[in-house]
């Protein structure tokens, strides 16, 4: 088989709203990745010490894969299929229909064997999105929304990503549009969108999540020295430098894509409150970020004397304030 598709490829800062961003612009509907995050409620914060990776309680800055696409898909009237695979070999033959039907088809995948990624950026992460738009003899070409050019896999490659093992195995999961209309209405799609931001920052009573979360995170920091001992508090922390910066655009990065949303937003729907707000919440971004500092120190032991423990956790505190003064401002600016 040789096909490859017109598929325009731009560089995105997060897998998830890039394909998606990617992919409608394949069907002639121009919608930026900030746009794309905004409309599906990208932006979250939960910390779960029941649910571990490699031992380590997870700390996520979004909503679990899928989310972003799935209500942005349903706010715009897209229509999307999407399969899961038990038999590697068929999933392959189901993806080489696609396209020989003239159909670019994202997929979820494991990032630790893709072989165009650096190794520093090689670890056990299995929901990692990207869209294949052509194949010649046994190369997929790919269109992964985090690197600046296409790349290629092999058949061989793209099958062992696809069925990559371990936490949320992506069992071959692929999807593509079925039904994409000829233009989409931006102004209700982007008050669902803010709604549902604010009410999961705001309003989950489990606190575990939202501004809630971020306290619940607080508390657990400030704990680390003198509950887990030095090592463990410093891998502990590491992974949620990580979460932050490496897997995806984490907390600052998120920010700083909100604020480009309100202020895309604040145009479309003349709304100027959007566009004031969007300057507060990349305020928070550059918190965010000083947090990251601090805590990326204090894991390798670079620290200075008052980058501590202590001072991380009141760093989120302070966070947890601003945000949740933010988005009871949001809440109040598209009322």
């Amino acid at each position: 088989m040789n096909k490859v598709l017109k598929f325009e490829h731009k560089q995105s800062a997060h897998c998830e709203n890039g394909v998606v961003s990617n992919l409608m612009r394949f069907y002639d509907i121009e919608i930026s990745e900030p746009m794309v995050f905004g409309i599906g409620s990208g932006l979250f914060f939960s910390h779960m010490p029941f649910l571990k990776v490699n031992g380590i309680p997870v700390t996520s800055f979004r909503p679990l894969p899928g989310i972003i696409f799935k209500r942005t898909s349903k706010r715009l009237g897209l229509k999307f299929e999407k399969h899961k695979y038990s038999n590697p070999d068929k999933a392959m033959l189901a993806l080489d229909k696609n396209l020989d039907a003239g159909i670019p088809t994202g997929m979820l995948v494991g990032v630790y064997h893709l072989t165009y990624f650096p190794d520093p950026y090689r670890f056990h992460f299995n929901a990692h999105n990207l869209v294949v738009f052509g194949k010649t003899d046994d190369t997929y070409h790919i269109s992964d929304p985090i690197m600046e050019e296409p790349k290629t896999l092999t058949y061989n490659e793209l099958k062992r990503v696809r069925f990559a093992k371990g936490t949320f195995a992506p069992k071959g999961h692929m999807y593509w549009a079925k039904d994409v209309p000829k233009s989409v209405d931006l102004k209700p799609a982007i008050i669902k969108g803010i709604k549902h931001t604010c009410k999961d920052m705001l309003t989950i009573p489990i606190p575990m999540f939202g501004v809630k979360g971020i306290r619940f995170l607080s508390k657990k920091l400030r704990n680390y020295p003198k509950k887990l001992g030095a090592r463990k508090a410093a891998s502990y922390t590491g992974q949620i430098v990580r979460a932050q910066e490496e897997i995806g655009t984490g907390g600052a990065g998120f920010r700083y894509m909100y604020g480009a949303f309100l202020q895309e937003a604040a145009e479309i729907m003349n709304n100027p409150k959007l566009k004031k707000l969007s300057y507060e919440i990349s305020e928070v971004g550059d918190l965010w970020r000083e947090f990251a500092i601090i805590t990326g120190r204090i894991v390798k032991n670079r620290n200075k004397a008052d980058e501590s423990y202590d001072h991380a956790a009141d760093l989120l505190l302070k966070i947890a304030d601003k945000e949740e003064d933010f988005f009871k401002k949001l809440q109040k600016a598209i009322k």
